[in-house]
């Protein structure tokens, strides 16, 4: 971006920041451009909203509010619209959408939203307002309800087992307040196994942590809902074998490269790419183009010379999102 006042260019610089929230204080990192002959610093409004999106985030972790994301998938999973939504739990009459576009409910009202997740703490709210609904909405949202709640049943234990095993931290600023969900990564994967055709795994794993904290920089939330950690080779995801042999639609196979055997993630199965943002599949695109022709060796030599191996590396640490505002290679 060049300066309103010079026309040069201007660089891009981040600092830290603290930002007063409903009464409380909190860290982030704002970008911004730096004239250096007149010193000023401007932002955009994506700079502004990333620096929103790490404050409100972590005032969402802090009180058990849901994400919006979260927020929208709930009212979708019951199958009513957001005006009839706010009309059933008391809201203002557009309180839900605002919600689903980003405002922040209070305490009270995000675990309002975070009860109804449960199909019977829901079916209470349904009950008390009968009267808002006319004889067939009732019917059909009570019908919707119980499937919902038949589901839960049967795939709850073994949907359960598998998330805990795959996912080493809860949704939070371990893993960039990324959504967390086993068909998204899956699917994230093989949208990169479908890139590169095959791809190793110690490669994959710096794509992974490229996309996530790249994503962090520029919007405020990672992407996979992975934590990461420094080890030998670079940063990598937490229970990485693991989630490499979760999916049957990805397979490992062994490949020779400089008399080395190493092992290469292979799929025949096209990415489903519907939970994904054009803004998450541009980020991840930027990094896969970046790193294409880089072998696994590389790509890991690059990995050193960044400031969150370098710290985290000694005792083999979990990776602090805030590192992403410190990448060198992208």
């Amino acid at each position: 971006m060049k300066s309103p006042f010079t026309g040069k260019e201007m660089n891009l610089v981040y600092e830290s920041r603290t930002w007063s929230f409903r009464g409380e204080e909190y860290a982030y990192t704002q970008a911004s451009w730096l004239c250096q002959d007149t010193g000023e610093k401007f932002t955009t409004d994506e700079m502004d909203d990333t620096s929103f999106t790490q404050v409100a985030n972590q005032y969402r972790a802090k009180y058990g509010i849901p994400y919006t994301d979260e927020i929208i998938a709930i009212r979708q999973r019951y199958g009513i619209s957001a005006a009839k939504m706010s009309s059933l739990l008391g809201l203002g009459a557009n309180q839900w959408r605002l919600y689903e576009s980003g405002e922040v409910p209070n305490v009270s009202n995000g675990r309002m939203i975070r009860s109804i997740m449960s199909p019977s703490v829901f079916q209470d709210y349904i009950n008390s307002s009968e009267r808002q609904l006319d004889e067939k909405e009732y019917s059909k949202l009570k019908a919707k309800i119980s499937a919902i709640a038949d589901e839960k049943k049967e795939k709850y234990e073994t949907e359960h087992y598998a998330h805990s095993r795959i996912f080493q931290c809860k949704r939070g600023s371990d893993n960039g307040f990324a959504p967390q969900s086993l068909d998204r990564l899956k699917n994230i994967l093989l949208y990169i196994t479908n890139k590169y055709g095959e791809v190793f795994c110690t490669k994959m794993n710096k794509i992974l942590f490229y996309s996530d904290f790249l994503s962090y920089r520029k919007t405020g939330m990672s992407i996979t809902g992975l934590s990461y950690r420094a080890l030998n080779f670079g940063p990598t995801p937490e229970r990485w074998d693991r989630i490499y042999s979760q999916f049957d639609e990805i397979t490992q196979e062994p490949r020779y490269f400089s008399g080395i055997e190493g092992w290469v993630l292979v799929s025949n199965t096209k990415a489903n790419i519907s939970s994904l943002s054009e803004t998450e599949l541009q980020i991840i695109d930027e990094v896969c183009t970046k790193f294409a022709h880089c072998s696994s060796s590389e790509i890991s030599n690059i990995s050193h010379m960044e400031r969150a191996w370098i710290e985290c590396n000694a005792d083999q640490k979990r990776i602090p999102f805030s590192y992403a505002f410190d990448l060198k290679a992208i």
